[in-house]
């Protein structure tokens, strides 16, 4: 069974990508105490955790941001613990913390939901921001658009698209 984490206290929490456009691999990564953790996610994960998270800051009472973290690169080694399923979000107002809750994906059926692997990551306002503007580049730096039909290009096949026929 794959492990679970519980990062209360982060010292760093970011978004990144392995591999060449078209074949990139997603992975939200975070360490906490000494302890790093990998999770495999999918761009469209990416996307909507950076869309839905800043959401989340919008509505929230207003406050002063401190810097934001700069080194967001994903550390090495690079190995996922498991594969994220399904995300949630929630405030914590006592402590005036975001909290992403990741929950593997492909786990059987014969698991008691008690054992299913899951993550939790507590983090102060300025991660957030720091990681949406991360999740935002990397989702932009993917292949370019066909200018017809709007589908990734192919760069093995030289940015062609068969609708160009």
């Amino acid at each position: 069974m794959s492990e679970s984490f519980d990062f209360r206290e982060l010292e760093f929490l970011t978004v990144g990508t392995l591999g060449p456009k078209g074949q990139r691999e997603f992975f939200l990564q975070a360490r906490s105490e000494g302890q790093m953790v990998s999770l495999k996610m999918e761009k469209q994960q990416v996307a909507a955790l950076a869309d839905y998270l800043e959401r989340v800051l919008g509505e929230l009472p207003a406050a002063q941001l401190g810097a934001l973290p700069t080194d967001l690169g994903l550390r090495e080694p690079v190995v996922a613990a498991w594969t994220v399923g399904e995300l949630g979000i929630a405030y914590a107002q006592d402590i005036d913390q975001v909290i992403v809750m990741a929950e593997a994906r492909d786990v059987d059926d014969e698991v008691d939901d008690d054992d299913v692997p899951r993550a939790r990551f507590s983090m102060s306002r300025e991660q957030v921001a720091g990681l949406i503007g991360r999740a935002r580049e990397l989702v932009a730096a993917g292949r370019e658009p066909c200018p017809y039909c709007g589908q990734p290009l192919e760069p093995k096949s030289h940015d062609w698209c068969p609708c160009h026929n």
